[in-house]
């Protein structure tokens, strides 16, 4: 591994239905569980929602890297889906991810370039490749 940039860290008391803050700074959420999975809903977020809002955050900055790579004029709003499953083979549950960049200034071929090779770069893509099921969709702008 090389070297490290920095470390964040967070805690989290009472599971789903708990809290969870970061330890460098002022950023702290109530958890609720969906009524779809079997809660209570409310008005927390949940693990699978800050995932999606991390993960869109770090692939749009990958296209932003590949796109200037690229010399590309190429602009993305990118919409990240985490999906809670049933794991069948191993019982519990699984994630899934669906990724909508919808891109803008460059025709289909560039953007679908760019958005694999974001794909490539990004450390979430990389942390979830062939251990979660991740799929990507281009809207052109």
């Amino acid at each position: 591994m090389g070297k490290t940039f920095f470390t964040t860290s967070a805690t989290g008391v009472g599971g789903r239905t708990g809290t969870v803050s970061s330890n460098d700074s002022d950023l702290s959420f109530k958890l609720s569980r969906p009524k779809s999975f079997n809660g209570e809903g409310g008005s927390g977020t949940n693990p699978e929602e800050l995932f999606a809002l991390g993960y869109a955050g770090c692939f749009g900055s990958a296209f932003q890297s590949v796109a200037r790579k690229e010399k590309s004029d190429a602009k993305a709003a990118i919409t990240v889906a985490v999906s809670m499953n049933e794991d069948d083979a191993l019982g519990g549950y699984k994630l899934s991810i669906a990724i909508l960049a919808e891109v803008a200034d460059v025709g289909r071929d560039e953007a679908e370039k760019i958005v694999a090779l974001a794909h490539e770069m990004c450390p979430y893509s990389k942390a979830t490749r062939d251990n979660v099921k991740v799929t990507l969709d281009v809207k052109i702008k």
